[in-house]
Protein backbone atom coordinates (compact mmCIF):
# COMPACT_ATOMS: atom_id res chain seq x y z
CA UNK A 1 0.00 0.00 0.00
CA UNK A 2 0.59 3.29 -1.03
CA UNK A 3 0.71 6.77 1.04
CA UNK A 4 1.16 8.62 -2.65
CA UNK A 5 -1.98 11.13 -3.17
CA UNK A 6 -3.06 8.62 -6.84
CA UNK A 7 -4.20 11.72 -8.87
CA UNK A 8 -6.45 15.02 -8.79
CA UNK A 9 -9.75 13.22 -7.34
CA UNK A 10 -7.71 12.30 -4.71
CA UNK A 11 -6.52 15.42 -4.08
CA UNK A 12 -9.46 17.54 -4.12
CA UNK A 13 -10.76 14.61 -1.48
CA UNK A 14 -7.96 15.98 0.89
CA UNK A 15 -8.17 19.53 0.29
CA UNK A 16 -11.91 19.57 0.83
CA UNK A 17 -11.29 17.57 4.15
CA UNK A 18 -8.68 19.70 5.00
CA UNK A 19 -10.92 23.04 4.83
CA UNK A 20 -13.50 21.07 6.45
CA UNK A 21 -10.88 20.75 9.86
CA UNK A 22 -10.08 23.85 9.43
CA UNK A 23 -13.45 25.34 9.36
CA UNK A 24 -14.10 23.45 12.47
CA UNK A 25 -11.25 24.81 13.96
CA UNK A 26 -12.56 28.27 13.20
CA UNK A 27 -9.00 29.00 11.19
CA UNK A 28 -8.78 30.09 7.78
CA UNK A 29 -5.39 29.67 4.99
CA UNK A 30 -4.76 30.78 1.83
CA UNK A 31 -2.00 28.47 0.22
CA UNK A 32 0.49 28.71 -2.55
CA UNK A 33 1.21 24.99 -4.07
CA UNK A 34 3.73 24.36 -6.47
CA UNK A 35 4.96 20.88 -7.76
CA UNK A 36 3.18 17.92 -8.73
CA UNK A 37 0.19 18.23 -6.70
CA UNK A 38 -0.28 21.55 -8.65
CA UNK A 39 0.33 19.88 -11.67
CA UNK A 40 -2.09 17.92 -10.61
CA UNK A 41 -4.43 20.31 -10.34
CA UNK A 42 -3.76 22.03 -13.71
CA UNK A 43 -4.41 18.70 -15.39
CA UNK A 44 -1.24 19.11 -17.03
CA UNK A 45 -0.21 15.39 -15.29
CA UNK A 46 -2.13 12.11 -14.38
CA UNK A 47 0.06 10.33 -12.00
CA UNK A 48 0.56 9.74 -8.33
CA UNK A 49 2.63 12.24 -6.10
CA UNK A 50 3.88 12.35 -2.56
CA UNK A 51 2.86 15.75 -1.24
CA UNK A 52 1.45 18.74 -1.29
CA UNK A 53 4.37 21.46 -1.08
CA UNK A 54 3.42 24.66 -0.04
CA UNK A 55 5.52 27.96 -1.10
CA UNK A 56 4.13 30.18 0.31
CA UNK A 57 1.15 31.31 2.33
CA UNK A 58 -1.22 34.77 1.77
CA UNK A 59 -1.92 36.78 5.19
CA UNK A 60 -3.56 40.19 5.29
CA UNK A 61 -2.72 40.64 1.45
CA UNK A 62 0.73 39.90 1.72
CA UNK A 63 2.70 37.26 0.75
CA UNK A 64 4.79 35.32 2.73
CA UNK A 65 7.23 32.25 2.74
CA UNK A 66 5.51 29.11 2.82
CA UNK A 67 7.41 27.78 6.72
CA UNK A 68 7.03 27.31 9.16
CA UNK A 69 3.54 26.04 8.62
CA UNK A 70 1.14 27.73 10.94
CA UNK A 71 -0.16 25.23 14.11
CA UNK A 72 -3.53 25.69 13.13
CA UNK A 73 -2.62 24.41 9.43
CA UNK A 74 -0.29 21.41 10.79
CA UNK A 75 -3.15 20.32 13.22
CA UNK A 76 -5.78 19.73 10.55
CA UNK A 77 -3.06 18.18 8.03
CA UNK A 78 -2.57 15.53 10.64
CA UNK A 79 -5.98 14.81 11.16
CA UNK A 80 -6.51 14.54 7.48
CA UNK A 81 -3.54 12.31 7.44
CA UNK A 82 -4.71 9.59 9.79
CA UNK A 83 -8.52 9.50 8.65
CA UNK A 84 -7.44 9.10 4.61
CA UNK A 85 -3.92 7.19 5.26
CA UNK A 86 -1.52 9.88 3.74
CA UNK A 87 2.01 10.42 4.73
CA UNK A 88 2.09 12.55 7.86
CA UNK A 89 3.39 15.44 5.95
CA UNK A 90 1.52 15.37 2.71
CA UNK A 91 1.34 18.83 2.96
CA UNK A 92 4.17 20.59 3.77
CA UNK A 93 6.70 23.78 2.98
CA UNK A 94 9.51 21.77 1.47
CA UNK A 95 10.13 24.67 -1.31
CA UNK A 96 9.43 27.41 0.34
CA UNK A 97 12.87 28.69 0.53
CA UNK A 98 12.04 29.59 -3.36
CA UNK A 99 10.61 32.54 -1.93
CA UNK A 100 13.83 33.94 -0.44
CA UNK A 101 15.71 34.70 -3.50
CA UNK A 102 12.04 35.58 -5.61
CA UNK A 103 9.09 34.26 -7.61
CA UNK A 104 9.26 34.76 -11.26
CA UNK A 105 8.20 38.05 -11.95
CA UNK A 106 4.23 38.27 -12.20
CA UNK A 107 3.32 34.67 -10.33
CA UNK A 108 0.68 35.72 -8.18
CA UNK A 109 -1.60 37.50 -11.73
CA UNK A 110 -1.02 34.08 -13.05
CA UNK A 111 -2.07 32.04 -10.75
CA UNK A 112 -4.98 29.35 -10.54
CA UNK A 113 -7.21 29.38 -7.62
CA UNK A 114 -10.02 27.14 -6.26
CA UNK A 115 -11.69 28.12 -2.89
CA UNK A 116 -12.28 25.14 -1.29
CA UNK A 117 -14.45 26.89 1.43
CA UNK A 118 -14.06 30.00 3.27
CA UNK A 119 -11.49 27.92 5.56
CA UNK A 120 -9.61 27.34 2.80
CA UNK A 121 -8.11 29.07 -1.01
CA UNK A 122 -5.54 27.54 -2.67
CA UNK A 123 -3.53 29.29 -5.40
CA UNK A 124 -1.58 26.39 -8.05
CA UNK A 125 1.34 28.02 -9.70
CA UNK A 126 0.66 28.67 -13.28
CA UNK A 127 1.91 26.80 -15.94
CA UNK A 128 4.45 29.10 -17.01
CA UNK A 129 5.75 28.97 -13.71
CA UNK A 130 6.02 25.42 -13.00
CA UNK A 131 7.86 25.81 -15.66
CA UNK A 132 10.26 27.85 -13.92
CA UNK A 133 10.49 25.31 -10.91
CA UNK A 134 10.60 22.36 -12.84
CA UNK A 135 13.79 23.46 -14.75
CA UNK A 136 15.40 24.39 -11.80
CA UNK A 137 14.59 20.91 -9.91
CA UNK A 138 16.04 19.27 -13.26
CA UNK A 139 19.49 21.14 -12.97
CA UNK A 140 19.79 20.23 -9.35
CA UNK A 141 18.04 16.77 -8.67
CA UNK A 142 19.50 15.17 -12.34
CA UNK A 143 16.66 13.14 -14.99
CA UNK A 144 13.50 11.46 -13.45
CA UNK A 145 10.00 13.34 -12.64
CA UNK A 146 11.45 16.55 -13.25
CA UNK A 147 12.36 15.47 -16.31
CA UNK A 148 8.69 14.19 -17.67
CA UNK A 149 6.72 16.61 -15.76
CA UNK A 150 8.95 19.08 -17.77
CA UNK A 151 7.98 17.38 -21.19
CA UNK A 152 4.37 17.16 -19.82
CA UNK A 153 4.46 21.15 -19.90
CA UNK A 154 5.63 20.81 -23.30
CA UNK A 155 7.41 24.15 -22.88
CA UNK A 156 8.41 26.23 -25.99
CA UNK A 157 11.57 27.19 -26.38
CA UNK A 158 10.98 31.26 -25.27
CA UNK A 159 9.54 29.64 -22.44
CA UNK A 160 12.81 27.58 -21.49
CA UNK A 161 14.97 30.49 -21.99
CA UNK A 162 12.55 32.53 -19.83
CA UNK A 163 12.62 30.25 -16.91
CA UNK A 164 16.28 29.49 -17.46
CA UNK A 165 17.00 32.90 -16.89
CA UNK A 166 15.19 32.86 -13.80
CA UNK A 167 17.20 29.98 -12.52
CA UNK A 168 19.92 32.21 -12.24
CA UNK A 169 18.75 34.41 -10.20
CA UNK A 170 18.36 31.60 -7.21
CA UNK A 171 22.11 30.09 -8.35
CA UNK A 172 24.32 32.34 -10.63
CA UNK A 173 27.50 30.43 -9.73
CA UNK A 174 29.13 29.16 -12.87
CA UNK A 175 28.72 25.14 -11.72
CA UNK A 176 25.14 25.33 -12.21
CA UNK A 177 25.36 27.42 -15.37
CA UNK A 178 27.54 24.59 -17.21
CA UNK A 179 24.35 21.90 -15.59
CA UNK A 180 22.01 24.26 -17.08
CA UNK A 181 23.43 24.34 -20.08
CA UNK A 182 23.48 20.57 -20.25
CA UNK A 183 19.72 20.46 -19.50
CA UNK A 184 19.05 23.14 -22.32
CA UNK A 185 20.88 21.20 -24.61
CA UNK A 186 19.13 17.78 -23.20
CA UNK A 187 15.28 19.53 -24.04
CA UNK A 188 16.83 20.51 -27.12
CA UNK A 189 17.53 24.43 -26.78
CA UNK A 190 21.15 25.33 -28.17
CA UNK A 191 22.92 28.91 -27.61
CA UNK A 192 20.51 30.56 -25.63
CA UNK A 193 21.44 34.25 -23.92
CA UNK A 194 21.42 33.41 -20.40
CA UNK A 195 22.95 36.55 -19.31
CA UNK A 196 26.52 36.88 -17.35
Amino acid sequence: MTNDISGSDRLNELLVALAERLARQGESHELVVVGGAGLLALGVVDRSTRDVDVVARIEDGSLLKGAPLPPSLIDARDEVARDFLVAADWLNAGPADLVDFGLPAGFMDRVETEVFSEALTVHFASRLDQIHFKLYALVDQGLGKHDQDLRALEPTREELVQAARWTRTHDPSPGFLGMLQRALSYLGVEDADLGA
